[in-house]
């Protein structure tokens, strides 16, 4: 993989930060069933026409554009609800750099999953510290969504 910052959470989730080509093609034959993209359209470091690459292999894309520097706790019930939507199949998260993505990934295994702090954070922790403002936003995610009101809907 060209992608940076590639992390494989579960058997059916992977991670990491923005796709190449290459990697697109190869997806398919790690029977990637979707690609989630938390990026922007305009990062820098986007690939141009990166949902027609993935749909072109036989992928379904979906992109949920979560500022950098002001991300919501409606996008993470996004997620959520994407995840929900492909339960059972084998799915690839991606933004710029794994930073957003790890964030999204540490509260659906605190929050959905129930898992502890230690295991949850991971890969979060082996990537970065959140800064002021993603910790904010994980701060905020957590008070709404601590009383276990999210539901996973995983085989």
């Amino acid at each position: 993989m060209d992608a940076e910052n590639t992390h494989q959470v579960f058997e059916w989730l992977w991670s990491s930060g923005q796709l190449s080509e290459g990697d697109i093609r190869s997806l398919p034959s790690h029977g990637i069933s979707a690609v989630i993209n938390l990026a922007l359209p305009t990062s820098s470091n986007a690939l141009p026409g990166e949902a027609e690459l993935v749909t072109r292999h036989g992928m379904a894309y979906v992109q949920i554009p979560v500022e950098w520097e002001n991300p919501k706790p409606e996008e993470f019930l996004q997620f959520v609800g994407v995840l929900n939507a492909f339960a059972g199949r084998k799915l690839w998260v991606h933004c710029a750099k794994n930073m957003r993505v790890s964030a999204f990934i540490y509260l659906y295994r605190k929050l959905v999953l129930s898992e502890a702090d230690e295991q949850a954070s991971i890969p979060m922790r082996h990537l970065w510290s959140p800064n002021e403002t993603w910790q904010a936003f994980i701060d905020d995610v957590c008070a709404a969504y601590s009383d276990h009101s999210l539901q996973a809907r995983r085989p």
